[in-house]
């Protein structure tokens, strides 16, 4: 009887220190991972915005599909109706 007192106290004692020092590592880690996270987007902003630099007043256009160069639609396009409006 007296092991499983004894072995009580320590399984509680253990618990309890553990979950002390889970109160300060638990928030450090997370604090960790949301600076490093952080520091990746900001970085990642800088190389999209360092790239995207283009005089302003011009249009680059990378790729034109065959069907446009030739003047032909698909038919999912639809057609163009000219309409009045009535007021």
């Amino acid at each position: 009887m007296e092991g499983l007192i004894r072995f009580l106290f320590i399984a509680i004692g253990i618990l309890y220190i553990v979950r002390a020092i889970m109160r300060w590592l638990i928030p450090m880690l997370f604090q960790s991972v949301v600076n490093k996270a952080q520091q990746q987007h900001q970085q990642q902003q800088t190389n999209y915005n360092s790239s995207q630099k283009q005089p302003t007043g011009r249009i680059k256009v990378d790729y034109v599909p065959e069907d446009r160069k030739k003047g032909k639609f698909p038919d999912s396009e639809g057609e163009f109706v000219d309409y009045e409006e009535v007021k």
